[in-house]
Order: C-alpha cells, then structure tokens, then sequence
C-alpha cells in the first residue's frame, strides 16, 4: 500500500496559549499556525463566505451610524463642549466613531480588541486614541501579581526576525511614566487568562470545512481530472521515466477548465492490451453536497448565535417578504442579546479614557434602523411619504410629495412647456383644483395622447408665470431681509448653533480682542450687522468679519414655512431672526395656536426637522492664525459657559422635543404627517 497516496485532513483549531523560554512574550497559536491564531482567523474570514457575512454585518451593527454624546440638563456646557471635540477628533486623521469601526471589527472577528492611548506631556489627558490591528499584538509575561504590563506588537509575527517586536506598556492611570499605552479588552473566554477568544470559536471547524469544500471545487475546475478516473495499462511495466512521460501527457492533454470535453483516441493491435479508463463516481454526490452545504451553514449561523440567515444577507428559500415577521424578531433579539453585549463592552473602555480626561459623559450607540425592524411595508405605506421611504433607504428625496397612495393616482407622463401632463383625464382635472383651475386640454407626446391641468394651454402656462397672489409676511422677510454670501468673503466656520443663548452677541464676543463696533444701525440685506467689527490691529483694518445664520434640515414633509425657508437659501443676522418671531411668518404655530412665536428657538413649530446653522465669514485672504482657537472658546461661552445657560430647545430640532415640540400632546396624532 505504499504506492497509494493519502491526505490527512485531520486539523486542531482550539488556540495554544504557552510560555516559551527565553521570550518575553506569551505564545498564542495553534498547531499548524504556530503563534499565529489570529492570522488563522484571518485566515478563515478571508476563505469562508458563509462566515464572512456574519462579521461584516454584524460589525456594522455594533459600530452603528455613529458615537454620539447625550445631552443632558444638569452637565456642565464645557465638559459636553470637550467631549463633542474629542468625539470629532480622536487622533490628527480620524474621528472616535472611524476609529470604533475598526475595534468593532477586530471585537467580532478575534474576540478582542486593542486601542493605542497617547497621553499629553504632562501625562494629565489623553490626546489621542489609535486602532491597534489585534494580530499585531502578544503579551508580554505576566508580573508578580499576574497581570500584563507590557504587551509586544510585531507588524509580522511569523517572520519575527525581519519585524523585531518591540515593547509597549500596558494602559495604567496610576503610571503614566511612557508616553503611550496599550488598550488590550475583550470579552471573558474561559480558561484564558491572557488572550480572549471569539464568541463563534465553536464553530471555527465548521468555517474550515467551508474553505475546504471551496478549495476542492476550485481545485475540481483546476486540474479537471481530480479522483474521478481510473487510468490502467495492461501492457507491460514501463520504466520510471516513460511514467512520468505518459502521466505528464495526460495531464497537459486533458486536466483543466479549458480541456473539458476532449475525448481519448488510443491505437492498439490487440483487444487485451487497450487502456481500461474506470470513472471513480461517488454516490448521490449531488445531494452529498448540497446536505453538507446546509449542513455548515447552519452550525457557523448556530456558533454566531444567528437566528435568522436573511439578517445576515444570507439566502434563504423564503423570500424576504414572507419572513417580516422573523426578520423583525431576529433583529430585535441579535441586537439586545448580541451586539448590545460588544456595545457595552466598548463603551465601559471608552468611559474609562473619558474619566481620565474629566470628560466622563453619557455616550451612546446610534443604532442601525432599517425600516422593517419597527413596521411592515403597509403601514409604512400608508403613513410616509415617497420622500421619507427614500431618506430611509439613502435617496435623494424627489420633491413635494403626499403619501404614496397620492402619488400613484397622480402619476405623471412627462411634462411639456414646464408643466406636468397625465395620461388620464382624472389626474389631468385633480391636478388643477391643486393650481387654481379647472378641466384639462390635451396633447401629444411621443405618439401618445396625455392631459394637462387648466381647459387650455395657454392659462396652464400662465399660471404658472404669474404669481397674482400677495406675498405672504414670510416672503416678505425673506425677499427683505434674506442675504446671499457676499462677493470677496470666504467662511472660515459653519456649524450647529448650538444652544447659542438668544441675546449673546457672538460676533462682538468673537473678536473682542481684535475689533471695535463698526455698526449701521439698520437691518437690510447685504448691509453690515450690529456685530459685524473692523479689527483694531493695523494689518488688519479693512477686514470685516460677519456672522450669519442658515436654516437647514430635512426636506422630506417640509410644511410651507421650511420649504419657503430652505428653497430661498438665504443667510440671515441674528437680530432679524429674533424679530421675525414678533412677525406672523408661520400663524398658527404658537403656543395655544398663536401666530407669533420665538423663530430662533422654535424653527418651524412643533415636529419640525430642522435647525440653525452659524456661519462666520471674512474677508478672502485675511483669516487670522489663531482664528480656530477664537472661535472655539467663543462656541463654548455661547452655550453658556461661564454665563447663563440658554433654552436648550435652540439646538433642538422641535420633532426631537418632548411631544415632539407641542405643548399639548393630543395635537401630535393630528399634524404626525407634517413636518
């Protein structure tokens, strides 16, 4: 039997955790990857596609949209403006929500994660937070009381002579002696006291096996002929050479996914001396396949705690629509059981630095949300607009819409001289009552008779060039005191307003250490604001810095007034703001149905979507050095640091208010459509 050749396919994929003499470092491996256990997991993300799936999708489920901090009443304005800061920039190229994606993925694929901590000079804050690769990392021996110190990082552990691993000190906040640290977390894995282990490691042999039926198939296409045929010659012996020869033939001949369907021509003068050719077939290999596919699939679902394989892109025989209810559920239960667990986990480490750096605010997880989580396409049917289901899906929103019911009867088939034609005469008639007329005309387009609103052409076109009635006190202000971005500024910020206290003046405060009053005494577009200064400093007398507002949201069921407000573009001052709340430019949406009310607070009334954003311009060309450092200072001081705390309804936008912005909380059913 010693012709025949054997593969062993006996395989160990537990890890190997062992001291080696003379290393300073702990050995984490198997027996076929030696010191290399999360290179072997690497290994099986890359190679098995069943597997693959589960990680990326839940990674992205654990990262989440974003890292965001909670307000709250009670905290103190310059800590929140801190956190918003170190939230923004957690190292010179990403943010801490860019940086959390990473140890997310790390989280899920190994178990564990590792988080590169750089302390300032004098080691009294933590600067900035780094994603460490985790295959990167060993660690070192534990000390006299059994804990890691220091851990080792390589940029290739399987060539250590090539990349040296060199030292680096475990993260300590009662030693700050090294400059940086190292943040080595996950999740408890029995029995190991040093590394951590994925939480599917007893599904590790079901993704190898995954590989293996890939790398057989591939290997099926490759060399054609595999195990399937028996080839015997029943003429003689030949030499060692002449076998190479004929094995070396066939195999140019016939082995390949190019050479399939060649067929064997042998010459023989003798019956008994032909070539015997005995296919090697296996039985039912067919349904072999498909019950181990299934098979693997569902101990790599089982080992990831998966309750349903369509929530992770994995095709199932139902279709998606069919299984609402277990796609809902399955969500649901792999959120709260799953992923909340690697959430929390990430954040009790991340409260951690905060602490460090007295920053120690509520922060949390903006969750993923798919729209079939919450309701089933019928509901969502009949109470969102087309605008809103494609803001959910990450479309473009296509304009002013109603509900999806309304837009199938009014479908239209084209337009012509700029006004939409139907192809029936009852969408025709529908969409004039909408304009101010009546009947419909018809017409040709592209061999096809369509309809169009108004009983001729020429009122349909007029109607639309004409604007007969009187402006309303909204257009009015904006046609009055609206502003564009003035010819020779540039803006150097643009931001939230965030709870900007009504009467700060955030110019006169901007530059109180580089202007003097340079004010108009009138509010007219284009003209200088009460806060617009001229800096003092001789280089920089002409310069003339203006702070403006922009009002900015979702366009998705904007009512009238934020759908005049946002389609005009305009920049606004502060002071014209606060007057336009003693104005009757959105009647009907004050407290008790009143029509005036605070504009800079309240935006467009209760459920409104949108907010105030502040721009400061300057003069092109003649931005001050330390120009970010002033207005950073001078954002904190506008939220009421160091001064009286502002309404925190102006950061607010009112749809994230408490009943949704209305005073009386039975009004929110009747308006839940308008934005």
């Amino acid at each position: 039997m010693e012709n025949i050749l054997s593969i062993n396919l006996e395989t160990s994929t537990a890890p190997v955790v062992q001291e080696v003499r003379g290393r300073d470092y702990i050995e984490y491996g198997t027996e076929d990857w030696k010191n290399l256990y999360p290179q072997f997991l690497i290994d099986l993300y890359y190679n098995s596609s069943t597997h693959a799936a589960i990680v990326n999708q839940t990674t992205e489920m654990i990262a989440g949209e974003d890292l965001v901090a909670e307000e709250e009443d009670a905290i103190n304005l310059e800590t929140y403006v801190k956190l918003k800061k170190f939230l923004r920039h957690a190292n010179s190229n990403e943010s801490l929500h860019q940086v959390i994606k990473k140890v997310a993925f790390d989280f899920k694929l190994q178990g564990a994660y590792a988080i590169h901590v750089v302390w300032n000079r004098e080691r009294t804050e933590i600067v900035e937070l780094y994603h460490v690769p985790v295959e990167r990392v060993r660690a070192g021996r534990p000390n006299e009381l059994g804990q890691i110190d220091t851990y080792f990082i390589s940029a290739d552990w399987g060539n250590t002579r090539t990349n040296k691993p060199y030292p680096v000190a475990a993260f300590n906040v009662n030693d700050r002696t090294s400059g940086s640290q190292l943040i080595y977390s996950g999740s408890y894995s029995p029995n190991m006291d040093v590394y951590h282990t994925p939480d599917y490691i007893a599904g590790c042999n079901w993704a190898l096996v995954d590989q293996r039926v890939a790398e057989f198939h591939l290997n099926n296409i490759e060399n054609g002929f595999s195990g399937s045929y028996f080839i015997s010659f029943a003429n003689g012996v030949p030499t060692q050479e002449e076998r190479f020869q004929i094995e070396q033939s066939l195999t140019d001949k016939f082995t390949g996914a190019r050479n399939s369907g060649k067929f064997i021509l042998t010459f023989s003068d003798d019956k008994t001396r032909t070539p015997e050719i005995t296919p090697i077939s296996v039985s039912d290999a067919d349904k072999q396949y498909l019950a181990l596919q299934e098979l693997l699939v569902s101990n790599i679902c089982a080992a990831h705690r998966i309750t349903s394989k369509t929530l992770m892109g994995i095709d199932t025989n139902n279709g998606f629509s069919s299984n609402a209810d277990e796609l809902i559920n399955a969500a649901n239960f792999y959120q709260n059981t799953v992923v909340r667990g690697f959430q929390l986990n990430i954040l009790n480490t991340l409260q951690t630095i905060f602490s460090v750096n007295n920053i120690d605010l509520p922060v949390e997880f903006v969750q993923l949300k798919p729209i079939t989580v919450q309701f089933d396409s019928k509901t969502i049917r009949e109470v969102m607009t087309i605008d809103e289901i494609r803001a959910d899906l990450g479309l473009e929103p296509l304009g002013d819409e109603g509900t999806v019911e309304q837009d199938v009867k009014l479908s239209k088939a084209g337009m012509i001289d700029g006004q939409p034609v139907f192809t029936t005469i009852e969408e025709a008639e529908a969409h004039a009552k909408t304009i101010g007329c009546e009947g419909y005309h018809e017409h040709e387009l592209e061999g096809q008779t369509v309809y169009m609103a108004c009983k001729d052409h020429s009122e349909a076109t007029d109607l639309k060039k004409c604007d007969c009635s009187e402006k309303t006190e909204l257009e009015s202000f904006i046609e009055e005191f609206g502003e564009d971005i003035p010819e020779g500024y540039e803006i150097i910020s643009e931001e939230e307003a965030e709870d900007e206290i009504e009467d700060f003046d955030f110019q006169s405060e901007l530059h109180s250490e580089y202007y003097e009053f340079a004010s108009t005494g009138s509010a007219y577009p284009n003209r200088k604001s009460g806060q617009d200064q001229k800096s003092k400093q001789t280089e920089y007398v002409d310069d003339i810095y203006r702070v403006r507002y922009r009002y900015v949201g979702s366009k998705v069921g904007e009512r009238d007034f934020c759908r005049k407000m946002t389609s005009a573009n305009k920049i606004y001052r502060k002071e014209d703001i606060i007057a336009m709340g003693r104005r009757a430019v959105n009647p009907g949406w004050g407290k008790g149905g009143a029509n005036t009310y605070s504009i800079w607070k309240w935006k467009g009334g209760a459920l409104c979507k949108h907010k105030w954003f502040r721009i400061i311009l300057v003069q092109e060309g003649k931005r001050p050095k330390n120009s970010d450092k002033i207005i950073t200072s001078t954002e904190a001081k506008s939220r009421g640091v160091k001064l009286p705390r502002n309404a925190k309804e102006v950061s607010v936008a009112p749809h994230d208010m408490p009943n949704h912005g209305f005073v009386n909380p039975e009004l929110i059913a009747k308006y839940k459509n308008v934005r």
